[in-house]
């Protein structure tokens, strides 16, 4: 098996995390594997949304890893196949998830998201739009909490897709959006990669 660092040879000294979905936090429509490794857009509510939760996305399509992080190096990947809108990235334990949420580094969220098939953009504000020369089915981020930056990469062909710099503070936790259902043409689930977990990196599973 090819360690999940050989995919990218411009971070030597990845940290891979065995990343699992958080199910408290899934919105009611989303649907997650047994593994907690995979989610999708359910046609169902959960039956949990019928208890308030403070921790459950409301409104957008959203479920949190299970991992806080809080300093140190960490990588992981999660395949996107060919869904047409999905975003990936990490947000602030404390950040709100009720309500309209603004996906931006100034609310707590840093986000990378692909709309409508074939628009990239880094949710900054404003939106940085981005071009990428190969459609990646496999997202790779990075964390250095130290560095503060927050980098994306395209495992297909080992691209450096974007990196968001900032100063954080407090815990951090993986983020999946799922985006619109688009009638069933966004059906496909988002999928983490299995990596060797790995001690000594700065995260609690919760």
């Amino acid at each position: 098996m090819v360690p999940v660092c050989a995919h990218l040879s411009f971070h030597p000294s990845l940290a891979p995390v065995d990343v699992t979905l958080d199910l408290e936090t899934a919105h009611p429509e989303l649907t997650l594997s047994e593994d907690r490794k995979s989610v999708r857009r359910g046609g169902k509510k959960l039956l949990l949304s019928l208890f308030d939760n403070p921790k459950r996305f409301s409104t957008a399509p959203v479920v949190l890893g299970s991992q806080v992080f809080f300093s140190g190096r960490s990588y992981w990947e999660v395949q996107v196949g060919d869904k047409p809108e999905w975003g990936l990235g990490l947000c602030r334990e404390s950040a709100s998830r009720k309500g309209n949420i603004l996906f931006s580094p100034s609310h707590g969220y840093w986000v990378l998201r692909l709309q409508n098939g074939g628009n990239y953009e880094a949710l900054t504000s404003p939106i940085s739009p981005l071009t990428l020369s190969v459609r990646p089915r496999r997202i790779g981020i990075f964390l250095d909490y130290e560095a503060g930056e927050i980098s994306f990469y395209n495992v297909s062909d080992r691209s450096h897709i974007y990196t968001f710099t900032d100063k954080f503070s407090g815990n951090l936790r993986p983020l999946f959006f799922l985006g619109a259902f688009l009638g069933g043409r966004n059906a496909e689930p988002l999928v983490i990669s299995w990596v060797r977990d790995t001690q000594g990196s700065g995260c609690i599973v919760l």
